[in-house]
Formats: structure tokens, sequence, C-alpha cells
């Protein structure tokens, strides 16, 4: 086993050597490129052939060793083939910059040592999702840079059913109806919009909202008027629920009319058979909407002229808006009783249609955008249930709940229900435990006995793992990076539950791989660190591709190394040809591997806030 490390080290390096930033070369000590906390872990990884310990000093800027110690020899990390030390120097707690870690004979960059690391993080990060408003102008006043400034796409964009052919020939008659679909955020680095991908997104916002409720209701909520830049600052509304009510007023576009018919084809997901069938689609929620085609690469969202088309309703898409209006109704209830009411009615009406239609799944087959397809919506039935329980009290809603095969579920050992768009019954438990209810006493201390369950298998994949990250899988998926950190956003609940703070510490070791402490030395993040992601799959942000566009802003995540769906240009190249944490390239062609995503920046918007909090 350690020569096959040592000799694959050996082709790793060389591999990566043409592939180093332009300002920093590849490190053998890779550690979070911001820094460390004074009162928190602070660990570092060396890539080292050696089997026996190696002595490290952690120096300040003026020379003096701080703090020194002997690496812990892990062996083989499995997720990249190489032979790595752990270094672990949390006893020090001072503050300042220039400090640098030697470990044998290799010096590390400096780095600091900062209580406020995180503050901007977690700023850049919720920018992310102005930037790629719909319908507005991004504004220099707002983003700090003319280069990213550019006009409103998709103004005022009334959108048909589609009609016609899809990929597979399959017929599409249409609506008789239009929905006016303005605002909303582009999803990925498309320009289409998803109602499945916009619901988890929108969760994760809005839980880290209620959560800093219950935990310091008389203190102000973090993103407080006036911190964030955005062209609502200054009307007393917190600046999060500001830019997440853009993204809510979208969802409640996309429900269908009272009324509403559909003619659906038989093979959309229902039964088998020719013809199609005229479905009463009141409440329900069209799954998506974009062009017949993908939009160009590069290109701004104001230059695509072309007609955007609804794409048929799911009952997964109308479950996800019926639970993010269902958190709408509650949180909104004393800030616009208005708004409240509005989305109260819309989470009941999209309840009760998707109750109607159970099985109507999400259909592929269409160009121009994703498809998010999902052919089970027993976890969003529960998901739902439980925001809709919580925001109203219902009988209706508690019984379903309790018969749920997910009640009170959260992410079992073999990672059965991490949070993704596509698994979501670990959201309702969250839910559960974060807001007040009525819940029986016994249930509820089920559900937090279950999230710390899941909690504690992460910290056991973290002592397993080489990096020390608690994550641990032979293949790495699309969007890896959104799944360390959705891991993270579990131990965070883990530690408001518990007040343990090896779970913390577990937060903080998930955001440092996504900061540089993992097997490429690489920052995931735009603008943050030595190494920072470049050149992000996303049709605006495409320096790389063409000169007048600009680069991405600060806080943009990318997807990370993904061993698992290899299919763009770039990742094709790649198969076979690399362990599951270093298949991935800082390269604007490989949407496979480096796009950027609402659902991948809402959990580095968490994270990064959950360890700004002092």
């Amino acid at each position: 086993m350690f020569r096959y490390a040592l000799a694959f080290m050996t082709l790793w390096l060389a591999a990566f050597a043409s592939y180093a930033s332009e300002k920093q070369e590849l490190s053998n000590i890779r550690f979070n490129q911001l820094g460390f906390q004074p009162h928190g872990p602070k660990r570092a990884i060396v890539a080292h052939t050696s089997r026996a310990p190696l002595p490290w000093r952690l120096v300040a800027a003026n020379g003096e060793t701080v703090a020194r110690g002997e690496t812990v020899v892990f062996g083989v990390n499995a997720g990249s083939g190489e032979h790595v030390h752990q270094v672990d120097f949390s006893r020090y707690q001072g503050s300042g910059s220039g400090y640098r870690l030697i470990v044998g004979d290799q010096t590390s960059r400096s780095f600091s040592i900062d209580a406020t690391l995180f503050d901007r993080l977690k700023h850049d990060a919720l920018a992310y999702f102005y930037h790629n408003r719909s319908g507005i102008p991004i504004e220099a006043k707002y983003i700090g840079d003319a280069k990213w400034a550019r006009p409103a796409g998709h103004v005022r964009e009334i959108a048909r059913c589609f009609n016609g052919r899809d990929q597979r020939g399959i017929e599409w008659p249409g609506c008789d109806y239009t929905l006016e679909t303005t605002g909303g955020w582009y999803d990925a680095g498309d320009h289409g919009k998803y109602v499945v991908n916009a619901g988890i997104s929108v969760w994760t916002l809005l839980n880290y909202y209620e959560r800093t409720r219950r935990l310091a209701a008389d203190s102000p909520a973090p993103f407080a008027d006036g911190e964030a830049s955005l062209p609502e600052r200054g009307n007393g509304v917190n600046d999060l629920l500001d830019e997440v009510r853009w993204e809510l007023e979208f969802l409640l576009r996309m429900q269908a009319p009272e009324g509403a018919k559909l003619k659906m084809p038989r093979v959309s997901g229902r039964a088998g058979g020719a013809g199609s069938v005229e479905l009463d689609i009141s409440g329900m929620a069209h799954h998506k909407v974009h062009g017949l085609h993908w939009t160009p690469f590069p290109s701004a969202p104001h230059e695509d002229r072309s007609e955007r088309f609804l794409y048929p309703p799911s009952t997964t898409a109308t479950l996800n808006l019926a639970a993010t209006a269902a958190q709408c109704a509650r949180i909104w209830r004393n800030i616009d009783p208005e708004f409240s009411q509005r989305c109260l009615r819309a989470a009941k009406r999209a309840y009760a249609a998707a109750r109607r239609h159970p099985d109507l799944l999400p259909v592929g087959g269409f160009d121009g955008g994703g498809d998010y397809g999902d052919r089970d919506a027993s976890d969003e039935f529960y998901w739902a249930a439980a925001e809709l329980f919580l925001s109203t009290g219902e009988a209706e809603y508690a019984q379903a709940l309790r018969e749920s095969p997910h009640f009170l579920a959260a992410p079992t050992a073999d990672g059965d229900g991490d949070i993704s768009w596509g698994q979501v019954r670990t959201l309702g438990t969250i839910s559960l435990v974060t807001v007040p209810n009525c819940l029986g006493k016994e249930e509820l201390a089920q559900a937090r006995a279950n999230l710390i369950a899941a909690a504690d298998n992460y910290l056991r994949q973290a002592s397993e793992e080489g990096y020390a990250i608690p994550y641990s899988a032979d293949a790495y998926p699309w969007g890896s990076n959104s799944a360390v950190l959705n891991r993270a956003i579990v131990l965070g609940i883990a530690y408001d539950l518990t007040g343990k703070t090896i779970y913390r510490d577990r937060v903080v070791d998930a955001l440092d791989y996504v900061l540089g402490r993992n097997p490429l030395d690489q920052s995931y993040v735009s603008g943050y660190g030595a190494r920072p992601m470049r050149n992000p799959h996303h049709r605006f942000w495409a320096h790389q591709k063409n000169e007048s566009f600009p680069p991405p802003p600060p806080g943009a995540l990318s997807g990370g190394p993904n061993s698992s769906s290899m299919i763009d240009p770039v990742a094709k190249q790649m198969k076979g040809t690399c362990l599951p944490q270093t298949c991935w390239r800082d390269d604007a062609d490989a949407y496979a591997l480096n796009e950027v995503a609402i659902n991948w920046n809402a959990p580095l918007v968490w994270v990064a806030a959950f360890l700004a909090e002092r």
C-alpha cells in the first residue's frame, strides 16, 4: 500500500505541476488558506512519504517558535492515494498574521489566526445570490466593481407551457394559460430557473435565520438590515430575508392557477400507454422555466432573446413550493402579514395538489435545461408536511408526519438521507428541532437523538479520513463540496442541541477542506485563499472563455471533485486517471466539476455564518 501511495503521489505531483496557481505553487502542507480562529481547531495535513513522525514548529511573524510537536502519521489517504501526516496545533490560541508552519524541511505559506476569519466570507457567499438575480439590473454600487454589473436579464418574463416534441419525440400539446415568471435566481451556470433546486436553497438560508432566532431571539439576527449590500437595504427587514424573498416571489409565480388543465402524455412518469390524459393541475408548481435550447456559452442573461417556456408540473416541485412557502408564512408573519398569508395559501394549495397527484414525477427529455429528476416523492411529502405543521399546528399535517416512512428520520451511517436536492427528509427533521412546536416530547427527543446519531457518524468518518473531513466515500458525487457542507449543517445542529464543541470542530474541518485543506491544495471558493477557484462554468463569469466577460466575484463555491459523473469534455479526459478527491479542474468547460449553483452556495452561507458567530 505504501509503495502504491509513493508511486501515485509522484505521478500526481508531476501531473499538477503545470496546473499550479498563477501566484502560488502547490504546497505539500495543506490547510485552510484563510487561516484559523484563535479558539478553535487548527489542523494541517502534510503529504509526505515518511512512515515516521516528523517534527513541526509554528513560527510567528517575528520568527519566534510559539508551538512545536510531532506529526501523527495517518498513512495512505484513500481519496487521493497520498501518504499523509496530520498536524494539530489547536492548543495555541494566540492571534495575528504572518504565521508559518515548518514541518520537517518544508515551510508553509504564511497565514493568519483571527477571530473575524469568516466575517467577509459569509457576506460574499450571500452576495452570490444577488449577482445571479433574474429580472433586475445588477448594479456596481451594490457589488463593488463595475465589471460584474450587467443589465437585467429576462425582464417581465411571460412563459407559456411547452408545446411541441421533446427530445424523445413525445408530443406536448401545451396549455391555455401563461404565467409571469419574472425574478428569482438563475440556478447555476445556465439561465434556467428550477423550482426543485430553489427549494433546498431557500430552506437552507431560512433555516439559518430560524436557528438564530431560536438561539438568540433577543439579539439582532446575522445579516441585519444594512449589513449586506442589496437594493432592499434600509427597509427594516433582515438582509438575508430580503434576498430569499426575491426567490420566494418567483416560486409563488410558478404555481398553476385555479381551474388549470393540462394534457400530459401517459409516458410522463405516470402509467404507461399511448395517448394523453387531461389533468386538473390547479395548485401544482411547474417544474422549471427555460428556453428551447441551452443559451450560448459564454453569454450574459440580457442577451438571451429566445422564448422561454414553462415545463410540466411535478409532484416534487409542488412539494418544494409547499415546504418553502410554509416556511415563509411563519417567518414573515410579523414582518409582512399580507405576504405571509399569500405564502400560506400557496403552501396549502400546493400540498393539496400534490396529494391529488402524488405520482406526477419530473419528466426528462427537454433540451435547454437540467432535469432535476426524482423517482420518489415520499421525502418531499414528509418535508412539506413538517413545514406546514410548524406553521399551522393543524392535525392534517401532524397525521401526515406521523404516517410518513421518514418520520423523524436523519441521515444514516450508510449515507441514506444525506441532504441534497433529491433527498430532503432531513430538512423536515431539522425544522422540527429548530422551530418551537407542539409535537410530543418523546417524538422531539427522538428527532434530536437521530440527528445527533447522524452527526456522530460524520465524526467517525472524519477520524477515518486522511484529510480529517466528515465525509468518506468510494466515489465523490456531482457537487461534492455541497455534500461536505450539508453534513456540516447537521454537525452544527448537533452542536446547538448538545453544546459539545467536538461537533463545531468538525464543522471547521468541513470548511477547512473547501478552503484548501485538500489533496489539490485548492480553495474551491473564488476570491479566497492563495489558490482560489478562478474559472467556474458560468455563462457570465466566463473570463477564461472570452476576456470581455468578468471572472467570478468573491464567494462563489465550485461543485468540486466529481468521480461519479465525469461527462464534460474536461472530465472525460481525466476519467480513469484520478482518484475521487482529485477528479477536478479549474476550467470553465468542466461543468461536471467546476459549475456553481444556488444549492451549493446556500450551505456555504450557512456554515460561514455559523462559524462567524461570536
